[in-house]
């Protein structure tokens, strides 16, 4: 069995889904019914929660969480904030409000942007590690606001003044912070300012490496971090059904889809970008990088681009091996999102060891009764006249 305190994370396909990669055939229309079923399906099947993609190519994330919320009862929402697009005042309002909302369900993933050409149609110009200096000031802010202080901060990148927070979230101080960097840059925000570090979906080793390195980080400054994992998953009742849905996944990929795709990767200041291209330099004759490790997503979708591939014991064992490194916590996806959640969750959460406590709390909603906000900057106080 698996080590405990293991917690499964499923993903909504915002940004599209189907049973082919680099394709229209067998595309699917994601519709709010379509993500409400896929919630639906993951909330009842246990699975820990649900990320959802942030970026010009997916669905805003905060308005799908907020609408698909209401029709799950134990499933927690991973939505990102993006510093440098929001502010953090305004993203603390936010985040406050969706977890009274959800009842103390959400997770907070903080995505600094590593696409340059994205950044700038986002009215964002800064250079790689100036995007970090801009993600500390707003974490600092926005971790702050969120713990009921008042802040005031002349920051290089932020400048707030008498900033607070009137209604506090259901999780205190706040809800727990996601953030997967893997620059210098990004690790030296990270080991400071946030709960959980995630990785991509890297062989064995390399992750080994790059926990380490983050621990060591970590705690020389006296902070410990958990960890989590970003993966797809191909699974079946057999190895070689497994590896049949593999291949008939990108069985419409074009080489000259995988040039296109690769030429905009090329332009990203990622490392973790980066990191995931080198794994299989564009070629698909090079894709099974680690034992049952297959990159195949990798060719045509940015971002995650590994896929743990097998049936139900050896993906599970593949998942093992990433828990003796250290890592709680696993971020799952597959193509269609709606099958696979089945598929991954029948076969292959029974032979995991699975934390998934219910969070389901009373509705939070402005810790009343006290009445209106006064000017639009206090609480009422109530008062008992005096005889």
């Amino acid at each position: 069995m698996s080590q405990p305190g293991t917690n499964i994370l499923w993903f909504l396909p915002t940004h599209g889904d189907g049973r082919y990669l680099g394709t229209g055939i067998g595309g699917r229309e994601v519709n709010f019914n379509y993500l409400r079923q896929v919630a639906q399906a993951a909330d009842q099947l246990g699975y820990f929660g649900v990320l959802l993609p942030t970026g010009r190519s997916c669905e805003d994330s905060w308005i799908v969480a907020s609408s698909v919320a209401p029709f799950t009862e134990r499933l927690r929402y991973l939505v990102a904030v993006r510093p440098g697009l929001q502010s953090p005042s305004v993203a603390a309002r936010m985040t406050a409000t969706l977890d009274r909302v959800t009842n103390g369900r959400l997770l907070v993933n903080v995505v600094t942007g590593g696409d340059p050409v994205e950044n700038r149609g986002d009215g964002v110009f800064l250079a790689h590690d100036e995007r970090y200096e801009v993600t500390r000031e707003f974490l600092n802010v926005y971790g702050d606001l969120l713990a009921g202080k008042t802040v005031n901060v002349e920051g290089k990148h932020i400048h707030v003044e008498g900033g607070k927070l009137l209604f506090p979230p259901v999780q205190s101080p706040r809800p727990p912070l996601y953030f997967g960097g893997s620059s210098d840059a990004g690790i030296d925000v990270a080991v400071d300012t946030v709960d959980k570090y995630l990785t991509w979906g890297e062989p064995p080793a390399l992750v080994a490496e790059k926990i380490a390195k983050v621990r060591e980080v970590a705690s020389a400054r006296g902070r410990k971090l958990s960890f989590g994992i970003r993966l797809h998953v191909i699974v079946r009742e057999t190895n070689e059904e497994a590896w049949r849905a593999a291949n008939e996944l990108i069985r419409h990929v074009s080489d000259d889809t995988i040039a296109l795709a690769q030429k905009n990767f090329a332009r990203m200041d990622s490392v973790g970008q980066q990191r995931m291209a080198q794994l299989h330099g564009g070629k698909r004759d090079r894709l099974e990088i680690a034992p049952n490790l297959w990159a195949g997503v990798g060719l045509v979708r940015g971002g995650a681009g590994t896929a743990l591939v097998g049936d139900a014991r050896t993906v599970a064992a593949r998942i093992r091996e990433y828990q003796d490194l250290g890592i709680d916590t696993f971020i799952m996806s597959g193509y269609p999102h709606l099958e696979e959640a089945y598929r991954f969750a029948e076969l292959v959460f029974p032979l995991l060891a699975l934390e998934q406590p219910s969070n389901v709390a009373r509705l939070h909603f402005n810790g009343g009764p006290f009445g209106e906000t006064v000017g639009s900057d206090f609480r009422p106080q109530h008062r008992v006249s005096q005889s």
